[in-house]
């Protein structure tokens, strides 16, 4: 695997990061600890943190955050401003007052499968799997598992169906 970019940008932080061929990351971009699949293209002000897992041939639009624990797999689309959660009970501190440590918290692994759609915006709590091929629409907020090929909107997201255009 390469261990740079296909392409050159300024204002990069890419740290152990496992690169696929023909991978393109834009400027202002945090990527550590993490892989990132063939012919995959990352926007600019994308944060990719350690542990994880981008697959190939997927685009990730500006503005993204994807945080230890989640998994994308293959031919996924991830909007603008996409926000993925990986801890159910966030807390600064633990019951004593104490500054939370790695272990005062439960990582929760989240899955978007293969060919997957997330408009902007969107929110993705911990611990759900977004079906392959489903669409997550922009804003939406993700709580629950979304079926394979599915199209969900809303907060909290729910599943809707698309009716044809009627003349």
């Amino acid at each position: 695997m390469p261990d740079t970019p296909a392409n050159d940008a300024p204002y990069r932080l890419l740290n152990d990061v496992a690169f696929g061929r023909d991978v393109v990351v834009q400027a202002f971009t945090n990527l550590y600890g993490c892989s990132v699949g063939d012919e995959t293209r990352i926007g600019p002000f994308v944060e990719i943190q350690r542990g994880a897992v981008i697959g190939a041939r997927c685009k990730i639009s500006s503005h993204t955050f994807i945080c230890t624990g989640v998994e994308i797999e293959d031919e996924a689309f991830v909007g603008h401003g996409v926000m993925f959660i990986n801890d159910r009970r966030p807390r600064a501190t633990t019951d004593e007052g104490a500054l939370q440590t790695d272990e005062d918290w439960v990582l929760e692994k989240t899955v978007i499968e293969r060919g997957a759609s997330l408009g902007s915006g969107a929110v993705i709590l911990c611990g759900v799997r977004v079906g392959e091929r489903a669409i997550v629409g922009a804003g939406a907020v993700v709580t629950s598992d979304v079926p394979p090929g599915a199209v969900v909107v809303g907060s909290p997201a729910r599943e809707r169906l698309l009716r044809a255009a009627v003349k």
